[in-house]
């Protein structure tokens, strides 16, 4: 089979339970239901049926033990780009439930596995952007929706982008389209700290944050350099200049750690209560005369504890390495200052956002172990922003620090494979030796990292998530499109084949439905 022959998908396997789409024959099921009581099933869920069952079908349902069997399914014959240093020219990725199991040439096919023959096509990671507002600024953009900068004082870390999060916002749809199934949404960076970001799958028809998350990834801190604070606070009572930026991270970060030692305070007094509370009771009264009277001097009840102050939970959780910070910074000269910073108060970087001038430091930023994540040709629109090369990219990989490719964009998110193809060129014209896999890993592996969920996702290999896009053709290349996009093994795009109910709620009944749901873009 060649690339231009559509390809063929495996049977739909409903990732989780989600409100049903009210269409025609689903609304007349959906008042039958509601009428006759039916129970959801799950595809390839089997019940054992005995009996009983069959003679009380409602009685054994709720006590009957239940087998999920796991679908398995082969893309077959493509090129396998892994975002490990790997890439096969013909190989097959063998796919278990929500898991990969295998990749390589000429892999076994297991009993009972659904090939899908992909000669022709190539399979990446899904791509992950570590820098979105999709949900918090969703389109359309009304001001209603402008949601993702708490800009009432320059230091809100107790602000969570989840909390104004809306999954139907129409730009998910497109990103998926683009191959997005992971991406970090964020608060925006007119506040010196803006709160804290969420990272999310790119699922379809999610209907709250709960199931648009990507369960167990960490939390991450919006913080921002240079001119936007400056710009939104000088008249508001400051901070007006760069030396007001960093003194509101440190005054935020010296109470933070003040607020970490109460609750440390607190925590040593409350062991020390319950140990003596585990002490054995005295045996008589004149026992209980001879013990010492409480030698700590503390009180027999148990200690009361600090006073919960969300942000500074929130910046006590960065200073404890359990919050990643994601900076948004420019300059060189900022970056830097950042890092030491970081180093006054014990916690690290995790990565750089937009990092224009990143190549004037990168060896330095492969000693801190932060990663920059940048734009492949966009810079110039401020006068932080005006030192800008296309070689940035390549050059922080080429010293060893860690390049990812961001969007900031509803638009730019939906080729991110082509930015990553136009930073790649512009290395490689400079002299700079850059693989294929090393630019993919712009767009899958490194914002993994930067993300803390590297060990799950970004990679293609044994028992990470089956997060996979299948491509038209060479992914560098401006003519080639996503045809499938997987979420832990789900089949949720499908160019070729397009999927029953795509497009969101916003857009039922728009034309635009139809288009997207026709193809993508």
């Amino acid at each position: 089979m060649g690339a231009s022959s559509p390809l063929p998908r495996p049977p739909r396997r409903p990732r989780r339970p989600r409100r049903p789409r009210l269409r025609g024959a689903a609304i007349a099921l959906a008042l039958a239901c509601a009428v006759l009581g039916c129970t959801p099933t799950r595809a390839r869920t089997t019940t054992p049926r005995t009996p009983e069952a069959t003679a009380t079908p409602r009685e054994p349902a709720a006590t009957a033990p239940t087998t999920i069997i796991e679908r398995t399914w082969m893309l077959r014959g493509a090129k396998v780009m892994t975002a490990t240093g790997i890439v096969y020219d013909a190989a097959d990725v063998l796919v278990r439930g929500d898991r990969i199991v295998a990749v390589g040439p000429g892999l076994d096919v297991p009993a009972g596995t659904d090939v899908i023959d992909a000669r022709g096509r190539t399979i990446t990671p899904g791509i992950i952007d570590t820098h979105s507002h999709l949900g918090v600024y969703a389109a359309p953009s009304f001001a209603a929706h402008s949601d993702g900068n708490e800009m009432v004082t320059p230091v809100t870390p107790q602000v969570r982008a989840e909390d104004a999060y809306w999954p139907q916002d129409p730009q998910i749809d497109r990103a998926r389209a683009g191959g997005v199934t992971t991406m970090q949404i964020l608060p925006g960076s007119g506040n010196l700290i803006g709160g804290r970001s969420v990272t999310v799958k790119t699922y379809p028809g999610a209907r709250g944050i709960d199931e648009a998350r990507m369960a167990d990834a960490p939390a991450g801190l919006k913080m921002a350099c240079g001119e936007n604070p400056k710009r939104y606070y000088a008249d508001k009572g400051g901070p007006a200049t760069r030396m007001g930026n960093v003194a509101g991270y440190r005054t935020a970060f010296l109470k933070a750690r003040e607020y970490q030692l109460s609750w440390d305070r607190y925590r040593e007094k409350l062991a020390a209560h319950r140990a003596r509370a585990e002490q054995p009771p005295p045996r008589s009264s004149g026992d209980a005369a001879k013990q010492p009277p409480d030698a700590a001097g503390e009180p027999k009840d148990p200690p009361d504890p600090p006073a919960r102050d969300l942000g500074l939970e929130t910046l006590a959780g960065v200073l404890r390495g359990e919050i990643l910070v994601h900076n948004h910074c420019y300059r060189a000269d900022e970056m830097l200052g950042m890092l030491a910073l970081a180093r006054e108060f014990g916690f690290t970087i995790r990565s750089f956002h937009h990092a224009v001038e990143a190549y004037k430091i990168a060896p330095e930023l492969a000693a801190a172990g932060t990663a920059a994540s940048v734009w492949a040709d966009w810079w110039g629109f401020k006068a932080e922003a005006f030192d800008g090369i296309r070689e940035n990219a390549a050059m922080i990989a080429a010293a060893g620090a860690r390049a990812i490719i961001h969007s900031d964009s509803g638009v730019g998110m939906q080729h991110l494979n082509q930015e990553a193809s136009k930073a790649l060129w512009a290395g490689r014209r400079a002299g700079l030796d850059i693989a294929d896999d090393e630019a993919l890993r712009w767009i899958t592996a490194n914002p993994a990292w930067a993300l803390g969920i590297d060990a799950k996702v970004g990679t293609l290999a044994k028992d990470k998530q089956a997060d996979l896009v299948v491509w038209d053709g060479d992914p560098f290349s401006v003519y080639t499109k996503a045809v499938q996009v997987y979420i832990e093994g789900e089949l949720v795009f499908d160019r070729e084949h397009p999927l029953p109910g795509g497009g969101t709620d916003f857009e039922l009944g728009y034309e635009a439905t139809d288009e997207v749901r026709g193809g993508g873009r």
